[in-house]
C-alpha cells in the first residue's frame, strides 16, 4: 500500500470533533486540493461556501434534518453546482448580442448543465475530503443540504443557477477517536464488465445478507424484513420526499429557456 491508499482506506465519516479551529495552513491545503480536482472543460462549475459563523451552523443543524453534531463542526464547506458565474460572464461580454448576430440560440442553463456542474462540485468535494483526511481533519458528508431549497437559497444568498449539492462538516479527530469502518457491498455486486446487468434474486439476497442481520422484527415501521424497514426509514421517508420536492423546484430554473 502507498500513503494515498492508506488515507482512503482509513477514513471514516466523523461526527465528533476536537474543539479547535482548523489551522489556516490546513484550510488552504484543503481548498487548494479541492480546486485542483478534475473539471469539465476546465470550467470549475462550482462554488465553495465556507461556514464558520456559529449562528449559521446552528441553523444548518436544524434545517439539514435536525442533526446536532453539525453545529459542533469547526468548519462547514458547502459545494454548490454553479453555472451563474459563467452566464454572468456571458452577459458581461455580450454573448447574447453575438448569438443574435451569428444566428445562434442563447439559452439558459438546462438540466444537463446542472448535472455536469454537480459532477464538478462532487469531484471537488471528494478531493477536499481526501486532502483533509491526510492532515488529520475528519469529515462527514451531509446530503440533506438538498432539502428546504427555498430556505437554503435565502440563507446562503444563492442565485437561480447555483444549487447546493453537498455539505461537508470538517474538524480534527479527537485523540481517542475510534474509527468504525462500515462494511461495503462486495465489488462483484458493484463492478460489471463491459455492460450493466441486473442482479438475480439470489445475488440480491447475498448482496444484502449482512444488512439483513440488523433487522429487528418488532420495529416501529411494522416492516416484515430489512428492505421494508429501510424503505420506510430512508427512501420513502418524509425527508426524502422533501428532498425530491426541493430538487423539482430548483430544476424549474434550469430550463434552457431562450435568454
Amino acid at each position: 500500500m502507498n500513503q494515498v491508499i492508506d488515507v482512503i482506506n482509513n477514513r471514516v465519516s466523523l461526527r465528533r470533533y476536537q474543539d479547535k479551529e482548523i489551522s489556516k495552513e490546513h484550510l488552504e491545503i484543503i481548498l487548494d486540493s479541492a480546486i485542483k480536482a478534475p473539471t469539465a472543460g476546465n470550467q470549475c462549475l462550482y462554488s465553495i461556501i465556507m461556514i464558520k459563523d456559529q449562528k449559521t451552523k446552528d441553523v444548518l443543524s436544524k434545517s439539514c434534518d435536525n442533526q446536532p453534531f453539525i453545529a459542533k463542526a469547526p468548519l462547514i464547506l458547502i459545494f454548490a453546482a454553479d453555472q451563474q458565474k459563467w452566464f454572468d460572464y456571458y452577459k458581461f461580454k455580450g454573448v447574447k448580442e453575438f448569438s443574435e448576430r451569428e444566428n445562434l440560440s442563447f439559452e439558459a442553463p438546462q438540466e444537463s448543465d446542472l448535472i455536469l456542474a454537480c459532477e464538478d462540485a462532487l469531484i471537488a468535494a471528494q478531493n477536499a475530503v481526501i486532502a483533509a483526511e491526510s492532515l488529520g481533519v475528519g469529515s462527514c458528508y451531509i446530503g440533506d443540504i438538498l432539502e428546504n431549497y427555498e430556505f437554503h437559497k435565502e440563507l446562503l444568498n444563492l442565485d437561480d443557477w447555483v444549487f447546493p449539492v453537498t455539505m461537508l462538516c470538517l474538524g480534527y479527530y479527537e485523540e481517542d477517536a475510534k474509527r468504525i469502518h462500515r462494511k461495503r457491498f462486495d465489488k462483484k455486486f458493484i463492478v460489471f464488465e463491459e455492460k450493466y446487468r441486473k442482479l438475480s434474486d439470489d445475488e440480491l439476497s447475498e448482496m444484502f445478507s449482512e444488512n439483513e442481520k440488523s433487522f429487528v422484527e418488532n420495529n416501529k415501521y411494522n416492516a416484515d424484513n430489512f428492505a421494508q424497514a429501510f424503505y420506510a426509514r430512508k427512501t420513502g421517508a418524509e425527508f426524502s420526499k422533501e428532498m425530491a420536492r426541493s430538487v423539482r423546484v430548483a430544476l424549474k430554473k434550469w430550463d434552457g429557456r431562450k435568454l
